[in-house]
């Protein structure tokens, strides 16, 4: 089965892990968030991308939720010392990762390709592809003004509500041959539970990247989503309250209603159950189950019964 995850930040990184734990080698491929990608002390910070890098190699810092497990600060201390600002972390192999990227762009290599340069170099199977190569940074306004998502995220702890979001440049943008051509391969795709404005909208938002989906569709592969709203709250991050300040309801079946258009089926919490009917009401196939990825065993659980669900569509690959 060649499946394709959507995925941003930590919720979508533990379904991916989960997914490359039950496929076999080189059947999952990863499309992944740019839009809060940064620089940094004069490099290229990729936070969803990187998020996904080290979960699925093993590096992700479970216990702190974002970074390399056993990571140092030396680089971070000694910026501070310089009078750098140090409100966004970055530790010492993190600062590897970065360097390295920013050297292969500067010398001509697109995203994708100085990406997948440092996925093969971990050894990773699993293919993480930017949803395009094209600079896209995601911006939020607030009551003070316009923030880089950055800013507002991390420097600002998600404190301001949130107004409205905007995709600068997106309409220049394009999916990358690679996006294309693992969308036109795949047998399945799906959504993680993500934060369907700021993770996944970007995704869709990029243009064409809803009609490679709808072909996708037209050849029976079922595109299933993941709420990343259980029980009304985000399970990290700013998700409800970003619905919530946008006038959006903060509910899987919320969630569910920003994607009808792109998805058949929606995979819903067990606290939520009752919300089950009203989701199917919007035309889409459900499945009720414990979407809670506690432990590595959590996330291969979910990520099996996710694509057992997407077996039971029309045209799924056994």
């Amino acid at each position: 089965m060649k499946v394709v995850a959507l995925a941003g930040g930590t919720g979508g990184a533990k379904l991916a892990h989960g997914l490359q734990a039950v496929l076999s080698p080189g059947d999952l491929h990863v499309i992944v968030n740019t839009g809060d990608d940064t620089e940094r002390h004069g490099l290229v910070v990729m936070p969803d991308h990187d998020a996904v890098l080290y979960m699925l190699s093993g590096r992700f810092d479970d216990d702190r939720g974002w970074g390399i497990s056993g990571e140092t600060w030396t680089v971070m201390d000694a910026l501070a010392e310089l009078g750098e600002p140090t409100w966004f972390r970055l530790g010492d192999r993190d600062f590897a990762t970065h360097i390295a990227r920013t050297a292969r762009l500067r010398e001509g290599s697109t995203l994708t390709a100085a990406v997948l340069a440092i996925q093969d170099a971990l050894g990773i199977p699993t293919r993480i592809l930017p949803m395009t190569d094209t600079s896209v940074p995601t911006q939020v306004r607030t009551d003070a003004g316009w923030l880089d998502f950055q800013e507002y995220f991390v420097h600002q702890a998600q404190a301001p509500e949130v107004r409205e979001i905007r995709f600068s440049g997106m309409e220049a943008a394009l999916p990358t041959d690679e996006v294309a051509a693992a969308l036109a391969a795949a047998d399945v795709v799906i959504i993680g539970p993500s934060n369907p404005l700021v993770s996944v909208g970007p995704i869709l938002a990029v243009p064409g990247m809803t009609d490679l989906l709808a072909t996708a569709r037209a050849r029976d592969v079922p595109v299933i989503a993941v709420s990343g709203i259980v029980g009304g709250v985000a399970l990290k991050g700013p998700a409800d309250r970003m619905l919530t300040s946008l006038g959006y309801e903060s509910s899987a079946r919320g969630v569910a209603a920003q994607y009808t258009e792109q998805i058949d089926g929606f995979v819903l919490d067990s606290v939520d159950t009752e919300l089950e009917p009203s989701v199917a009401a919007l035309g889409l196939r459900t499945l009720v189950t414990d979407t809670i990825m506690a432990d590595h065993a959590g996330r291969a659980r979910l990520a099996r019964e996710v694509l057992a669900f997407a077996g039971t569509f029309r045209g799924a690959a056994a």
